[in-house]
């Protein structure tokens, strides 16, 4: 994800500490922890060849990456689904990889709904996406809105109508990333109070270059988190410890599920933030979430 970066020299400069806790997050929670959170923790592509080698088996082909890549994370941010509509036969292609597994998918929404030109009249486009996901059976996780940088609050209206022909027995999470939605509180607060009301989550963003998208506000007992990483720098073990603090409360307070998705500027570097992360996460929360096992490298004499 390039959504935020900033060069590394800069990143000594940046206030990584996460907002203290916004004063609605009690309206939520309920201020008590459930019995058992779910939590899902992943990355957002299994197609990677760095991780041959690393995670995945030496010569591992491509046709086998989801399969190994869910025998190390619970869950994918399913960036693929962004970029067309997939058919229900496709998706059956790859929940074949996982079925019978605890893992879940999180597919982000088509461009065509999103990114081109406006939301209004995209129903009948909307519903063929999501007749397609439905494919992913009892692994469809919750499905992430992401608006582009350019969609401001002067578009509420259309973004309140979209949303609300959005089918309710789904659960959609939403991305906005204009400054104004979080900078302007009166625009802030409509629009929470809307999420709130339609039973919509409310994506945390935390990346270098953009810290008002770490807003740290909740609109249901659900959190989506889309962590981006600097490839192994210093800050990313310091906020990852952050987050540890910060999921930790949550749960003491009663969050019912948490999605946290690992991004990297080089996702070759994802699995070795994962398995730091996971090993502090299982240890302060009580948790027994899997963490990447890496390929053993055998020795050689000769």
């Amino acid at each position: 994800m390039e959504f935020g970066r900033i060069p590394e020299k800069k990143l000594e400069t940046i206030d990584f500490s996460l907002p203290q806790e916004h004063p609605s997050n009690k309206t939520i929670l309920s201020g008590k922890r459930v019995a058992s959170p779910k939590v899902y923790l992943g990355c957002s592509k299994w197609g990677r060849n760095e991780w041959v080698g690393k995670i995945y088996p030496p010569k591992t082909d491509e046709r086998d990456f989801l399969q190994h890549y869910a025998k190390h994370y619970n869950s994918i941010e399913l960036n693929a689904t962004h970029y067309k509509v997939h058919s229900t036969r496709g998706i059956g292609k790859w929940l074949g990889k996982t079925r019978g597994s605890d893992f879940i998918y999180c597919p982000k929404m088509y461009q065509g709904v999103t990114h081109e030109r406006s939301l209004y009249g995209k129903e009948a486009l909307t519903l063929e996406f999501l007749e397609g996901l439905l494919a992913f059976e009892e692994q469809l996780g919750p499905i992430f809105i992401q608006l582009s940088e350019t969609f401001s609050p002067n578009r509420m209206s259309e973004l309140f109508t979209y949303l609300k022909s959005l089918p309710t027995k789904l659960q959609f999470f939403l991305e906005v990333r204009h400054p104004e939605w979080f900078n302007n509180e009166a625009i802030r607060n409509e629009l929470f109070s809307f999420l709130k009301e339609h039973r919509i989550g409310a994506i945390i963003t935390d990346t270098s270059g953009r810290r008002d998208c770490a807003h740290m506000q909740l609109s249901i007992p659900k959190a989506f988190i889309r962590y981006v990483g600097n490839s192994l720098h210093p800050t990313d073990y310091t906020r990852v410890d952050e987050w540890i603090n910060r999921i930790k409360y949550w749960i003491e307070e009663g969050i019912e599920e948490i999605y946290f998705f690992m991004h990297m500027h080089d996702e070759a570097y994802s699995p070795e933030l994962t398995v730091y992360m996971v090993d502090k996460l299982n240890d302060a929360c009580g948790l027994k979430l899997k963490k990447p096992e890496f390929v053993k490298k055998s020795l050689s004499l000769f």
